[in-house]
């Protein structure tokens, strides 16, 4: 009777297998093969792997997770008595962990636990799930146990030889640092991991992903810290990396993965290697100033995320989307496409509404970039309530100062002189972090601005000329040109043509290589005036001219943003995202004419 049972489920077994594997999958047929399997009371080694398959299938090809969920528990439950079972047993963990994570996230903590804890002979599944528990504690910012796990995996490969997989560790632990802002911590790390890079004499095409995961924290690293300039050498060794890691001849993951157990991990697939390359370039052109620069690249990611989620929609994917749109509408902002930012904001805001996850870890920049349409559009009860939103709900130092000085520009510019007092000692540059370099340039301005205002002309000329030398010393380019028109009007207040037009000539030029068509504006104006002092008519009329075309193109544009359905979101500011009617997507490869 044994054996005929035995027969059943062995029929069964590979029935299922036919049925998925058939073109098309027959996968209602393989889950009903795969559910009679339990009938025959097969042993528990085939019940718990079953259990697993069946999971797996459920998971992937239905909405039914509180069937698949239950599956795979059963997995976990039964495969911890088996001995030399660990692909069941702790896959079964860590799906289930993952499972738990979305839906019940104190209990998938304490599987992960036990299941390291069983598999200290294992290798790869004792490296797999530390790195999984560390993920877990970095997404809930318990950045102190991920790094304590990380180490622990760091002292684990060491102690088997898995020196690929220690070097893995060690810039996870870099990246975590760099997440945590503990920036002395991490320039130190990265040394020793990079050290490590350079002496690897492993496969070579471990060595190639090794130098990229490198790069990318190095020029994360520089970005951070708006060191733009200082970044280049580091970000072209980095695009030159990703080239050889796509071209044709490159393997397939699986194989650069290798055949020791313990080093059989990739930090990310090349494809997803290839977007986040693109991201670290688009964010590096606007911080630069590279307006036009960014736009091309974010085109090229977006279309090459699209391809991505027609065959595998991984979630990082729309975590990449939704940084590379936060990006590229502060672009489209300084290049004065109002209404394709708008669109690009609406566009990011549905991406959260989909994923409440990404709206915990977002909402804060989604407000910042309402608040920047706002400001733009003169809307600034709205675009202090955004700002304010960003300084309410974000753990980042760096966002809620970047918020600040855009709320301390609303305060000057609707002369609330209180407001803005109250908001000094949050934007000094001298108390701001060493590292935020552009930050503390941006604060130099805002004060140089707020003296402009108050009509101090030597201490505003004090603080722009600090901007300058700061912006300079690392190619902050808008923030050049900003300083430099705001020093053209100074000079021209003090009735000092000649240094006026030596400021704004050089601020016109940047400012049109961006292209900046706010600066452009401002510096148009300040030309007729200087023009006109100077009785050469030719010349102011071009200069009215320029600054009517900018003005008509800006005014076109802000009309066309006040009728998009898209325009309330600058309402929002609290509770779910608003859903939209015929929301339109946007076009992210033409700006408006």
């Amino acid at each position: 009777m044994a054996s005929s049972q035995d027969a059943w489920y062995l029929s069964l077994l590979g029935l299922a297998e036919t049925f998925r594997t058939s073109n098309p999958p027959n996968i209602k047929s393989c889950i009903q093969c795969l559910q009679a399997v339990f009938h025959f009371k097969p042993p528990p080694r085939v019940e718990a792997r079953t259990h697993l398959q069946l999971g797996n299938i459920l998971l992937t090809h239905t909405k039914n997770t509180a069937l698949a969920r239950s599956h795979l528990e059963q997995a976990w439950s039964l495969s911890q008595n088996i001995n030399s079972f660990d692909d069941v047993r702790f896959e079964a963990a860590s799906i289930v962990a993952e499972l738990y994570e979305q839906l019940e996230p104190n209990l998938s903590m304490p599987i992960l636990r036990k299941a390291i804890e069983l598999s200290q002979n294992n290798v790869y599944w004792h490296c797999r799930l530390i790195f999984q528990l560390a993920q877990m504690h970095a997404s809930a910012r318990d950045f102190s146990a991920a790094d304590g796990l990380l180490e622990v995996g760091i002292e684990f490969t060491q102690h088997n030889n898995a020196s690929y997989t220690r070097l893995l560790f060690t810039l996870s632990r870099c990246m975590l640092l760099l997440i945590d802002k503990k920036f002395n911590e991490v320039h130190q790390l990265l040394n020793i991991a990079g050290r490590g890079v350079d002496t690897w004499e492993g496969s070579i095409h471990q060595k190639e992903y090794l130098k990229v995961y490198f790069l990318v924290l190095q020029v994360c690293h520089y970005l951070m810290a708006g060191q733009v300039k200082s970044v280049k050498p580091c970000l072209k060794q980095l695009q030159q990396s990703i080239q050889t890691i796509m071209s044709p001849n490159w393997p397939s993951d699986e194989i650069v993965a290798g055949t020791n157990s313990g080093d059989m991990f990739i930090w990310m697939p090349k494809d997803h290697l290839y977007v986040l390359v693109y991201l670290v370039t688009v964010m590096h052109s606007m911080q630069a100033g590279y307006m036009e620069k960014a736009q091309k690249y974010t085109d090229k990611a977006l279309t090459y995320i699209e391809k991505l989620k027609n065959t595998d929609n991984k979630p990082i994917l729309s975590v990449f989307q939704l940084m590379l749109l936060e990006h590229i509408v502060m672009c489209r902002l300084v290049m004065g496409n109002k209404s394709v930012a708008l669109a690009e904001i609406s566009q990011a805001c549905q991406l959260c509404r989909k994923q409440s996850k990404l709206l915990q870890g977002h909402g804060p920049q989604l407000h910042t970039l309402l608040g920047l349409y706002a400001m733009s559009m003169n809307c600034m009860d709205s675009a202090e309530a955004q700002f304010i939103a960003t300084v309410r709900t974000s753990q980042e130092r760096e966002l809620v100062t970047f918020a600040s000085l855009n709320l301390a520009i609303v305060y000057l510019r609707t002369k609330r002189d209180k407001d803005l007092t109250d908001l000094l000692d949050r934007i000094n540059p001298e108390t701001l972090p060493p590292h935020s370099h552009s930050l503390k340039a941006a604060a130099y301005y805002v004060q140089g601005l707020q003296a402009f205002f108050g009509a101090r002309y030597n201490e505003a000329k004090r603080y722009l000329r600090e901007t300058l030398k700061m912006a300079n010393s690392e190619d902050l380019n808008r923030l050049t040109s900003c300083s430099l028109v705001l020093l053209g009007h100074i000079f021209l207040s003090l009735g000092n043509e000649r240094e006026s037009m030596n400021m704004v000539t050089p601020a016109m030029q940047l400012a049109s290589k961006i292209p900046d068509v706010h600066v452009q504006l401002w510096a148009t104006a300040i030309l007729r005036d200087l023009h006109n002092r100077n009785g050469n008519t030719g010349r102011e009329n071009d200069a009215y001219q320029m600054h009517c075309n900018f003005s008509q193109t800006l005014l076109k544009d802000h009309f066309q943003s006040t009728q998009m359905n898209e325009h309330v979101l600058i309402q929002w500011t609290d509770g779910p995202i608003p859903a939209l009617q015929n929301n339109i997507p946007p076009s992210t490869s033409r700006a408006i004419i």
